[in-house]
């Protein structure tokens, strides 16, 4: 690379990132205390807090005029930025992240608090310190080395961490419309993707959309003697089971008709680039932690990463009758699921929402009250992952985890993505970030793996300085 920073300018800039890293570790621990669960209305305010010391810590690393950006009825988000690039042509750089996180799930079991940060065999656990808000510390402590080192960033810099992702951003449209010229940049990079594997990095150029849908089915006013009545009142909870069941096939794919008509074929290049990975569906539940004799899920004529990056799928990932404690011989009153579908490529949300829909209430057993209420719907989103901004991010990774990049879909949802890169223009969107398979981010456990952290960061200050220097449009 030549131009304004050469290699031991850079180097310089990574020696001062890692005599850093005591301290940037101590704010990720601080920030991962918080308990920001967007989608639970009782930790609004740990949200709120949140932000703030995100735009503190934002503020102490150098980004000026960091601002907490609000709408009504939404949780608040973050930016920052730092536009003195001494080259007019030099790029203006969006770094992303978010500081909302899951809920932490069943408690017991985890193995320490979900939100006191605990360090075990170089991985950091606590809830959210891998989704992602160390993505936020990497953006931060990448600027403030290259400020504290040279006084000045390669190119322009804005940092955006938005406060919710983890409840699919259902205010994203107003807030694009309402700071377009806030967020306006030239190339996007998003710190809430992951490894390939510990040690090998990775750039996402695929995304799966979502639908979440709650269907609530009721028989009674109140629950009933289960051997009076138990034969005559149809269970909701047994035709809720039921009612779920119809809706996948053999294999648990989604088997709703008309669903998965719009889904996009992949292109010969796609598919190709996908077998080149030679993974099989075995390993991968391996990764996942399966239990022994777990078979594999969806149609096997099919590769796994194709099934889970570009194919949809239905999981239930709530579901309310009665707690085994304190339960007794009754039939419940009413049941009621919460079903998340990942959508594919090419498939229209709104559409999939209305066949969902129609379905459930085509499928409802002995004529049960039926209730659907739609919380999400979001598109997937996928990009040609070429060009000289690809080729920039890869030299940066290349550098910082001494190994080349491997091109990996997620079966995952980013719903920012897509809307910000059509707001403006098709901007290149770069997507990286600190998870790796074992992170277990959204579960139990959630871990960060510090040493590829550590790499993340100094990937990205070599990202600033290769993203300086390369035309983008």
């Amino acid at each position: 690379m030549t131009g304004a920073f050469d290699r031991s300018a850079i180097a310089a800039v990574i020696e001062t990132a890692r005599a850093a890293l005591p301290d940037t570790q101590r704010d990720l621990e601080a920030l991962a205390r918080i308990p920001s669960i967007g989608a639970d209305p009782a930790h609004a305010r740990d949200v709120v807090r949140s932000a703030e010391l995100t735009i503190a810590i934002l503020q102490e690393h150098g980004l000026e005029n960091v601002r907490m950006l609000d709408l009504d009825g939404a949780h608040p988000s973050v930016l920052g930025e730092w536009m003195h690039a001494d080259n007019p042509d030099a790029p203006t750089v969006l770094l992303y992240a978010h500081h909302d996180v899951q809920p932490p799930g069943v408690v017991a079991n985890w193995t320490s608090d979900p939100f006191e940060p605990v360090e075990r065999n170089g991985r950091l656990y606590a809830r959210g310190v891998c989704d992602d808000k160390a993505g936020v510390l990497a953006h931060a402590a990448a600027v403030k080395a290259w400020l504290d080192t040279h006084g000045t960033l390669p190119c322009n810099v804005k940092v955006f961490i938005e406060g919710e992702e983890e409840s699919g951003s259902p205010n994203l449209e107003r807030f694009l419309t309402t700071y377009s010229e806030d967020l306006r940049a030239d190339v996007f990079v998003l710190a809430d993707a992951g490894q390939w594997k510990v040690g090998e990095p990775a750039i996402t150029y695929m995304l799966r959309g979502l639908a979440t849908i709650d269907v609530t089915l009721r028989a009674l006013d109140g629950p009933v003697h289960s051997g009076i009545f138990g034969g005559a009142v149809p269970d909701p909870t047994v035709s809720l089971a039921k009612l779920i069941a119809s809706m996948v096939d053999e294999h648990l794919d989604v088997a709703i008709t008309g669903f998965g008509d719009d889904v996009r074929s992949l292109t010969n290049t796609e598919r190709q680039r996908i077998l080149d990975l030679g993974s099989s569906a075995e390993s991968y539940l391996r990764a996942a932690g399966a239990r022994p004799g777990v078979l594999p899920a969806g149609d096997p004529a099919i590769n796994v990463f194709e099934r889970v990056w570009a194919r949809p799928n239905l999981t239930v990932i709530g579901f309310d009758s009665h707690p085994l404690a304190g339960s007794s011989n009754q039939i419940v009153a009413a049941a009621t699921a919460r079903l998340s579908f990942r959508l594919a490529a090419g498939q229209d949300p709104q559409r999939a929402c209305d066949a969902i829909t129609t379905h459930i209430y085509a499928h409802v057993p002995c004529g049960l009250e039926t209730t659907v209420v739609v919380h999400e719907a979001v598109p997937a989103w996928t990009t040609n992952p070429v060009g000289p901004a690809f080729e920039a991010c890869e030299r940066a990774l290349t550098a910082g985890f001494a190994k080349a990049p491997v091109a990996a879909g997620m079966g995952g949802s980013v719903p920012f993505v897509g809307p910000f890169v059509n707001a403006f223009g098709g901007i290149p969107a770069l997507l990286i970030g600190p998870e790796d398979p074992h992170s277990h981010a959204h579960g139990e456990d959630e871990s960060l793996h510090l040493d590829d952290w550590r790499k993340l960061i100094e990937s990205e200050i070599h990202l600033l300085a290769e993203l300086a220097l390369t035309p983008l449009r």
